[in-house]
């Protein structure tokens, strides 16, 4: 069993058991929270569900594990020929969640 689920302008490919890194949601760490953004479902039959009126319902639940930031990200911007050079850095906050189960709905 797995589903397709949207959060953050991404999409991820789970199954319960699973352990993602998706953009900061407000929630404290030992939250469960239902993602009911679910694009895709596919059951332990082998049964497919991906038009909106049979995912609708579907729920995946997760626990927020921890926030944590991710890899460092260089920005550089250059003009040839000015002497102008700008070097930042970012790095973006994210949540890790555990994904505990998949509600299929009907």
């Amino acid at each position: 069993m797995f589903a397709v689920l949207k959060t953050g302008g991404k999409q991820y490919v789970v199954k319960p058991g699973d352990v993602i890194k998706v953009e900061k949601i407000e929630a404290e760490p030992s939250t469960v929270l239902s993602l009911d953004n679910v694009l895709f479902t596919s059951s332990d039959k082998g049964e497919i569900s991906i038009s909106e009126s049979e995912t609708k319902g579907s729920v995946v639940k997760a626990e927020v594990l921890k926030h944590v930031r991710n890899k460092k990200i260089i920005v550089f911007k250059k003009k040839r020929r000015h002497n102008y050079r700008r070097k930042n850095g970012h790095r973006q906050w994210m949540t890790v969640l555990k994904i505990m189960d998949i509600a299929l709905g009907n």
